[in-house]
């Protein structure tokens, strides 16, 4: 494994809306907000393309083309792995434009017996759209990767604005 899908340093900023809401030794919730100068299908197009926007450092393979997000119940935000892959999340519930919920322990979580329960939603906003993450995540040993789940989380979130951006220029 090249690097791991959350894994330190984190080399970006994390923007002002995003905070650890709840953290404890057993489970943390992380929650982001941006506005996203995109109408909601652009940014909706954008997201379910993370190989566009997901940062290849925060990865098992190193390549975020090696990324894809099978959009419908049931399907997997895997990646293609030398010799094999990685099952990053797996879609619970989407609402096309609007609402993307998946389940699944990104990075280190994943070698952990956590649930981790990530939504996503994008509302309308004047011109353009309010994306909102909210990751909650419950389980042993999670007191010292709240912070660091948190940070890589809005610097993909950050990434993930700026890539639905330049697609409306």
């Amino acid at each position: 494994m090249r690097a791991c899908l959350l894994a330190l340093p984190l080399l970006a900023a994390v923007p002002a809306s995003a905070e650890v809401i709840a953290s404890s030794e057993t489970s943390f919730a992380s929650h982001h907000v941006l506005t996203v100068a995109a109408p909601p299908a652009q940014l909706w197009a954008t997201l379910l393309r993370p190989a566009s926007w997901w940062d290849g450092a925060h990865s098992y393979s190193g390549n975020a083309a090696n990324l894809s997000l099978d959009a419908r119940p049931g399907g997997c935000w895997c990646e293609k792995t030398p010799g094999g892959g990685v099952e990053h999340m797996r879609i619970v519930y989407l609402a096309a434009n609007d609402t993307l919920r998946m389940t699944g322990g990104l990075g280190p979580l994943q070698a952990m017996p956590v649930a981790g329960v990530m939504t996503i939603t994008l509302k309308p906003a004047g011109a353009g759209t309010t994306l909102t993450l909210d990751y909650a995540v419950a389980g042993p040993g999670l007191a010292s990767l709240a912070a660091p789940v948190d940070q890589v989380l809005g610097v993909q979130w950050t990434r993930l604005k700026a890539a639905a951006e330049r697609q409306g220029q």
